[in-house]
């Protein structure tokens, strides 16, 4: 492994947090993989996120993520600038929306929160949209 993922593992030494990020890691990972097999859920941002997890909790994991030789290619062409699927960005933003909307209309009565959540969206959004599209195979 190189010397800048190396760096990125910074193992939490509070095991409650270890835990709890060991735990969702695993569970994006789950999804990441469900995504592989369905077309509007995405697969790469997930497993992103759970190497951001397993690099706070577990390098065991974090390596195992990223030598996989089944999913651990999302986070290869994704940290050498292949980006994402075009498919991925679209159900991303997708899913991003649909939930942002759901919150906006249905669980916050906060103004200046349903602001901020929208804030949240267009910025995740433009991140997103800003990302090379991997052309590759979908």
């Amino acid at each position: 492994m190189n010397e800048e993922t190396v760096s990125e593992i910074k193992i939490s030494q509070r095991p409650f947090v270890r835990w709890t990020l060991m735990t969702a890691g695993t569970i994006l990972v789950g999804i990441g993989i469900l995504g592989i097999f369905l077309p509007l859920l995405p697969t790469t941002v997930f497993f992103l996120m759970a190497a951001w997890c397993y690099a706070r909790s577990s390098e065991k994991f974090y390596r195992w993520l990223h030598h996989n030789k089944y999913f651990g290619k999302y986070i290869k062409d994704y940290r050498e600038g292949r980006g994402i699927t075009l498919s991925s960005k679209i159900s991303t933003i997708l899913i991003l929306w649909a939930s942002i909307t759901y919150s906006i209309v249905f669980a916050v009565e906060i103004f200046f929160v349903k602001i901020l959540l929208f804030l949240i969206a267009v910025g995740v959004t433009i991140h997103i949209l800003t990302i090379p599209t991997n052309r590759m195979k979908e």
